[in-house]
């Protein structure tokens, strides 16, 4: 019947909803809506409840470096999801690619895996960010002590060499546990593989060596330097403005 919704129209057959219904979508996007806003909710309210923090980028950093990473695993899992995704984009008389988006790509793992899929490496991710932001943030203060004179602040270019040097020695501690996060976060698309993260570290090394462990080093490290670099920089510049 012409403007009447195609889900009403089925019902009106008596055919039930199918697993991928408007209904069912929709309560998806919710559980999503829950699950991916919940890291800046946290946020939010530690503003809203304590002082000591100077803002939102102060809070999120502290968070960060005194908690855990666990928080950002559906992001991480996302974005690894997608950067994996090697299908062209849709053409005509060929099949579309796996994931249309970020949101598409969180709501299949979630349909497909349940919401324990979307936290894949979650433990991986943790165990690596733990230990390498206190590298990270050790290495930075150290340079810039180093390099300040008592009782000033530190130069921009102190700030920029010093940050980027922390992003590479954090980026070589964190590398190990990286490839095991990536791999355990990809076990699962199609089948699964290994039993657990440990079962992913003896199986990864059997086959590849411990070579496999420093997978990425250098173009994580080539990454790091400019980028932390200039967080550092606005970070600095940012907590001055703030103070």
């Amino acid at each position: 019947m012409p403007g009447r919704p195609p889900s009403v129209c089925r019902h009106a057959r008596g055919v039930a909803a199918s697993p991928t219904s408007p209904a069912t979508t929709r309560v998806i996007q919710g559980a999503l809506g829950l699950v991916l806003g919940h890291p800046f909710d946290t946020v939010k309210v530690r503003l809203q409840t304590q002082t000591t923090y100077r803002g939102i980028v102060d809070c999120m950093v502290k968070i960060y470096r005194h908690e855990s990473a666990y928080c950002l695993a559906p992001f991480d899992l996302i974005k690894v999801r997608l950067q994996n995704q090697t299908e062209p984009r849709a053409q005509p008389g060929s099949p579309p690619p796996r994931y249309q988006g970020p949101v598409h790509c969180a709501a299949s793992i979630f349909r497909e895996e349940g919401p324990r899929g979307l936290f894949r490496g979650a433990w991986a991710l943790t165990l690596r960010d733990t230990p390498t932001m206190g590298i990270y943030f050790i290495t930075y203060e150290g340079l810039c002590r180093q390099y300040t004179p008592e009782g000033q602040n530190p130069s921009s270019a102190t700030v920029l060499v010093a940050g980027g040097f922390a992003g590479i020695a954090s980026w070589v501690a964190a590398t190990p546990l990286d490839v095991i996060k990536s791999r355990m976060q990809m076990d699962g698309l199609r089948r699964r593989v290994y039993q657990g993260m440990l079962d992913c570290m003896v199986s990864s090394v059997r086959q590849e060596g411990l070579g496999v462990f420093f997978r990425g080093v250098t173009i994580n490290s080539a990454r790091a330097f400019p980028v932390n670099a200039v967080t550092f920089l606005s970070y600095e510049y940012l907590l001055r403005w703030w103070g």
